[in-house]
């Protein structure tokens, strides 16, 4: 994150403001109902994909992120001093937290392991579009397998959980490229290995900074890296894993980019990155392989190959609300989510008593349930059963011992007696 991003002016909040913190979000009910629908199919593409959920904490040792990041990191994370006097953060990511783990418990499990974790993270930047103060993020790991069969289930999980939420190729690419094809053209190019780094770091930023800036960067260099990006560049290794996806009917969803680096120093391999077509919006995705962390992160205790990616929920919502038929998909799918199966309706209060008995039943029956906590008028009661979505409607009134029941699509009612019910509303509604 570049310095200008970083807030250094304390901000100035009404004494007694009970307003969120900036950069933080409530989630009223519909704004849960985006979020866990977001989740359920990052859970659901993950599963399909062989991968096991895991979760580590979200608060960590400061050290643990200066390792892998250096003293500067300390500018963007939330951290202070806890109680037992230790230096502990908010977590901004989930690398180092995975490398600890793995390192402490890798002999527990067989190889490759395939981990995914849904978790919140923190970073203390100044918000702007597509990027908060928190956020809710996928994560996606493969570790202890070197071949590039791995890249390729990467990318491939990466593209099908964005075709869960009905985005095609024609909205959405993700841009893959190779750390590797650059430190060969630096070697070519006599760089000593100790300027890998930043040139990496150059290249990486150089979509979005003016060319005459970049080129003073590079100096001698600028010429053959331009040359280069515009030439696309040629990687066997890149080649074969566009070749994996095709055979996989994905090659539509990629493009081979050799302008994608990512800006973090540890990862060591293919590298991609997700975005909208159109480019509207911040990277939906990002990752690659970072077959060295893991032994600098545990001081060499244990050494695994891997990669992974992360995806947030921040870019992913915009990108998702932008696309229509994402959209409508997902308002469908969280309408359907909210109906209930059966409204109670309770004519006469003096069988409230019989109501509620048999409503623990249903709910024991695994159905959704709902009825008017108190005397409420018939009319409003039904009205209520529609603006639930109801399939049936349960009506106890002057019929005792008997239930009248409603198909609230049809209309159509019949009478059926209490012992019987279950049976009826199992017929009913499968």
């Amino acid at each position: 994150m570049s310095a200008e991003l970083i807030e250094t002016v304390p901000e100035q909040r009404k004494p007694g403001s009970m307003q969120s913190l900036p950069g933080f979000r409530d989630f009223l009910p519909d704004d849960c109902a985006r979020r866990n629908y977001i989740f359920a199919r990052w859970r659901k593409v993950a599963r399909r994909y062989g991968f096991l959920e895991w979760e580590g904490p979200p608060l960590e040792a400061t050290d643990l992120y200066k390792k892998k990041s250096g003293a500067e990191i300390v500018e963007q994370l939330f951290n202070f001093t806890d109680k037992g006097e230790r230096e502990v953060a908010l977590r901004p990511e989930l690398t180092p937290t995975l490398a600890r783990v793995v390192a402490a418990h890798e002999r527990e499990f067989k190889k490759p392991l395939k981990w995914f974790s849904i978790g919140q993270f923190f970073r203390y930047e100044k918000q702007q579009r597509g990027r908060l103060r928190e956020h809710f993020q996928l994560n996606c790991d493969i570790i202890g397998e070197k071949d590039l069969a791995a890249d390729i289930e990467l990318v491939a999980l990466c593209i099908d959980v964005l075709r869960a939420f009905g985005l095609t190729e024609k909205d959405f690419v993700v841009r893959i490229s190779d750390r590797e094809f650059w430190t060969d053209f630096f070697r070519d190019n006599n760089v000593p290995a100790e300027g890998w780094g930043d040139l990496l770091q150059v290249i990486d930023k150089s979509a979005r900074e003016p060319r005459e800036k970049t080129a003073e960067k590079l100096g001698d260099l600028a010429e053959p890296v331009f040359a280069t990006l515009r030439s696309g560049g040629k990687s066997p290794r890149l080649e074969q894993l566009a070749a994996g996806l095709q055979a996989r009917g994905l090659a539509d969803f990629i493009s081979i980019d050799v302008g994608i680096v990512r800006g973090l120093a540890y990862y060591t391999g293919i590298v991609f990155e997700a975005f909208d077509r159109p480019g509207k919006f911040r990277a939906i995705a990002g990752g690659g392989r970072y077959d060295n962390l893991i032994s600098q992160l545990s001081d060499g205790a244990v050494s695994l190959p891997a990669l992974g990616f992360a995806m947030g929920d921040v870019v992913l919502s915009e990108l998702i609300t932008e696309i229509p038929q994402a959209r409508e998909a997902m308002y469908k799918a969280i309408g359907n989510e909210r109906k209930i199966d059966i409204y109670v309706v309770i004519a006469k209060e003096q069988r409230r008593a019989d109501a509620l008995a048999q409503l623990q039943q249903l709910r024991d029956c695994k159905y959704r349930v709902d009825y008017p906590l108190t005397p409420t008028k018939v009319a409003r009661q039904f009205q209520a059963a529609e603006e639930l979505g109801a399939r049936i409607a349960l009506l106890y009134g002057d019929e005792w011992p008997q239930v009248r029941i409603k198909n609230m699509a049809t209309a159509q009612q019949e009478l059926v007696s209490m012992h019987e019910l279950p049976s009826h509303v199992e017929r009913i509604l499968g």
